[in-house]
């Protein structure tokens, strides 16, 4: 059965089980880091928008429901958490589920199983974008790929569409350069070029609908929605 590629974080510690599963899953043709150590874990999901992150509960480091908080608090967007755990009492599921856990698989666990519930995760976290993704006066209908602003059309090209959509998803925080050309481009980006040709064009066009500047440059990252007037960046 075709899936659809994924990007996925793996946090774990053991090396056998984090390289089978890295393994598995990048024979589906998904997107693969791997962290061993909480910290790190917390870095990559604050940086790159991952469809999902497995998390191990037994880390050298921190714990792994601290690690959760973090990422739920921290991350660019509220990317799904599965739990990897030998712990299966109701009251070690219970803890995860409240500290942000999307769902729990424990330990030993059928590679495919996984690959089934990391789909699944991900698919319902962008049921909401099927319909209608409203942020601020912008209103974005993915199906149709059509923007408007205070509900008057915004003339869009497709690709200007997509970076559009994935800096509305990612409000209020910025999006890096790369995520935006693996998402807008996939495997083979183009140069740096094509991605500030299209900035500027989605610019022109969201300034004139607005009446002021909508993408703002974060200087060593990428760039961010505004929804307030600023300067000219």
């Amino acid at each position: 059965m075709s899936r659809p590629p994924l990007s996925i974080l793996l946090v774990e510690d053991h090396p056998t089980i984090a390289r089978q599963v890295v393994a598995f899953l990048e024979g589906l043709k998904w997107q693969l880091d791997h962290a061993a150590t909480g910290a790190l874990a917390i870095d990559l999901a604050t940086r790159e928008p991952y469809d999902v992150v497995l998390l191990d509960l037994n880390l050298p480091d921190m714990d792994g429901l601290a690690v959760c908080r973090a990422i739920k608090a921290r991350a660019p967007r509220n990317v799904p958490v599965l739990m990897l755990t030998a712990r299966d009492a109701f009251e070690d599921k219970a803890r995860g589920f409240s500290d942000g856990a999307d769902d729990y698989l424990t330990k030993p666990f059928d590679l495919r199983e996984l690959a089934l519930r990391c789909e699944a995760l991900a698919r319902r976290s962008q049921l909401h974008l099927e319909q209608e993704l409203r942020v601020g006066a912008l209103t974005l209908l993915p199906r149709e790929l059509r923007a408007l602003y205070d509900n008057a059309p915004v003339a869009l090209t497709q690709t200007g569409f997509r970076i559009l959509l994935m800096l509305c998803t990612e409000y209020p925080h910025a999006v890096s350069r790369s995520a935006l050309l693996q998402h807008v481009w996939g495997a083979n980006p183009p140069d740096s070029d094509a991605l500030k040709s299209h900035i500027y064009a989605l610019r022109k066009q969201l300034d004139g609908a607005s009446g002021m500047k909508m993408v703002a440059t974060i200087p060593q990252l990428g760039y961010r929605l505004q929804l307030e007037a600023v300067a000219d960046v």
